[in-house]
């Protein structure tokens, strides 16, 4: 490994959409922010240190034995966050990197492409919840923040275009276009910003210069070169120098790992596409490598489950590899029963509890009949009362290896049926209990609407509900109508209108109803709606039974006495549910 002479930024880009400059497959995938991105730029236009580089040389020879990803140009981090296979001649070495991806990948998107994010508060199947962006400077003032001087921001075109009278942005990409540092001045005075406040014309030309040195002058590119060809060695080498910045996980070792010692698959293109497939499964979830990589060691029978490199010898990748096919089913089935039950990204609190049930299918031999044969009906319910309670208890926080090698041992012997009791009683009085007392079923019932265990307390109370249809949580008194100035003008006392809006949220405020109903059902006072719904008497009856409906006045004056004894009937129906 030797050092190499520096080059410019301007240079490294070059090369980079020359395809000159390769990331080989043992390379994690892109995972910087936009706020990472900006602060690099504001560290390169101060002077400051951006580390060093670590280059591969591959021999041409050799380059056929590898994998190599392109940089990805336009990030967009619902439809375009993976690298594209880089398609190579073979004819010359190439330059793979081993350490400063992540930073040249910024470089590269910030000068030559785009960066998407998802907008908060915005669902991810709206199209406007991704708009694009590109990296921009202000022209005439510093950044408010304490800690970076120069004001980087990704703006879309419209924001970035808008007139603004205390700002100008400069998309930062435009850099590369000067030729001649004196195009600059040839730039300002065609945008009139030569003729403004004199220390905006001023800040406005430092800024200037300052990007084009940092860019296209400045050797801030300081990299040394490895030559062995040993991919052993220089695996080695990736894993030791990739343990600062953003650090890799154990399971981005594992990935870089298998995809350098799997034979027969490309490890990081199955294990991607596997985890997009399976987070589009139902209305959406958030599965990570890490979730596909630990069910590879659970599903796979490994003694230690743990993510350490030691573990991961070419004997494990080569079981982890062999087994990919029927692990990738039973984890794609799993995931297909947890939608049934009408869990998504929103509602599933652990990924690591479906590990365990995934395990199980396995055993069983994922018969593709499970999700609806009636053979299996009744232990499909099993496994969402376990499930449920499992995520409920948080059994599977802190430390979840040591609840996930016991129940794996129960499986691995008794998979004909879903052991639910054994695994409650392997458990019994232990920190990992999958049983409740009073108390914490008396907390249950302080869960509100809009948090995720929400769900899963409704889904207790609710065990038969079949989730192939959309069913809403659905407020039994309307929101609407719990306001503080309704409740006001309808002759409430004080106290009762202070209850009332501390617990319009509350679970004991809390159906779970079909779409088309709840959407009827909207903001009409809820015991007129009964009457309109339900005419006859014992249909009536039937709807308080399900739904856990107290009888007793349902108008709103009486709301304080409808929670307090529907919170009775949830304790009751819990109790019995979970025992």
């Amino acid at each position: 490994m030797s050092f190499q002479t520096p080059i410019t930024i301007k240079k490294a880009i070059d090369n980079i959409h020359k395809k000159k400059y390769l990331l080989p497959a043992i390379q994690r995938e892109f995972v910087w922010d936009t706020d990472q991105i900006e602060r690099l730029f504001d560290s390169l236009m101060q002077g400051y240190p951006v580390g060093s580089f670590l280059f591969w040389n591959v021999e041409k020879e050799k380059s056929k034995e590898f994998q190599f990803y392109e940089f990805i140009r336009t990030y967009h981090e619902k439809d375009n966050r993976h690298n594209p296979i880089a398609s190579i001649d073979r004819q010359e070495d190439l330059t793979a990197i081993l350490d400063g991806q992540q930073r040249l990948t910024s470089l590269y998107i910030a000068l030559k492409g785009s960066y998407a994010y998802k907008l908060p508060r915005m669902r991810r199947d709206n199209a406007l919840a991704y708009p694009i962006q590109h990296l921009y400077v202000d022209l005439l003032g510093l950044a408010e923040e304490y800690d970076v001087k120069y004001d980087f921001r990704f703006l879309t075109s419209e924001e970035a275009d808008a007139v603004y009278e205390d700002a100008y942005w400069f998309k930062v990409a435009d850099i590369l276009d000067f030729n001649d540092i004196f195009e600059i001045n040839q730039y300002l005075i065609k945008n009139d910003l030569s003729s403004i406040v004199k220390e905006q014309a001023l800040f406005a030309n430092e800024t200037l210069h300052r990007l084009y040195q940092a860019i296209n002058e400045k050797p801030n590119i300081n990299y040394f070169l490895e030559e062995e060809q040993n991919l052993e060695k220089v695996l080695n080498i990736f894993i030791r120098v990739n343990s600062g910045g953003t650090k890799l996980s154990y399971s981005d070792l594992l990935l870089s790992i298998a995809t350098a010692q799997w034979k027969d698959k490309d490890a990081r293109q199955e294990i991607n596409s596997f985890v997009d497939e399976i987070n589009q499964i139902g209305s959406g979830f958030n599965f990570s490598k890490d979730f596909v990589l630990k069910s590879c060691l659970v599903l796979g029978d490994f003694r230690d489950i743990a993510f350490k490199v030691d573990n991961f010898n070419k004997e494990a990748m080569r079981k982890i590899e062999e087994n990919w096919d029927n692990v990738k089913e039973a984890i794609r089935l799993a995931v297909n029963l947890v939608a049934s039950f009408g869990y998504n990204q929103e509602t599933l609190t652990s990924n690591n509890a479906l590990i365990p049930v995934a395990y199980y299918l396995l055993k069983k031999g994922s018969p593709h009949q499970y999700l609806q044969s009636q053979q299996y009906q009744d232990d499909r319910q099993l496994v969402k009362k376990w499930l449920v309670i499992g995520m409920l208890k948080q059994a599977f926080s802190g430390q979840p290896d040591n609840v996930i090698r016991p129940i794996r041992k129960i499986l691995m012997q008794n998979h004909n049926e879903f052991p639910f009791n054994l695994i409650i009683e392997e458990f019994k009085g232990g920190a990992k209990s999958f049983t409740f007392n009073d108390d914490e079923l008396y907390n249950l019932l302080t869960y509100k609407y809009g948090q995720k265990q929400t769900f899963s307390i409704l889904a207790l109370l609710y065990p038969t509900l079949d989730f192939r249809n959309i069913f809403h949580v659905d407020h039994i008194h309307a929101q609407n109508l719990l306001k503080k100035k309704n409740l006001e003008n309808s002759g409430l006392s004080q106290s009762d209108t202070e209850f009332a809006v501390e617990q319009i949220d509350s679970i004991a405020n809390l159906q779970l109803i079909e779409g088309i109903p709840n959407i009827e059902k909207s903001d009409h006072n809820f015991e007129v709606w009964v009457d309109k719904i339900y005419k006859d008497a014992q249909s009536k009856n039937d709807y308080f039974n399900k739904h856990f409906i107290p009888k007793v006045d349902l108008s709103l004056s009486n709301f304080k006495v409808f929670i307090e004894k529907r919170r009775e009937l949830l304790f009751q129906a819990l109790k019995t549910k979970v025992n």
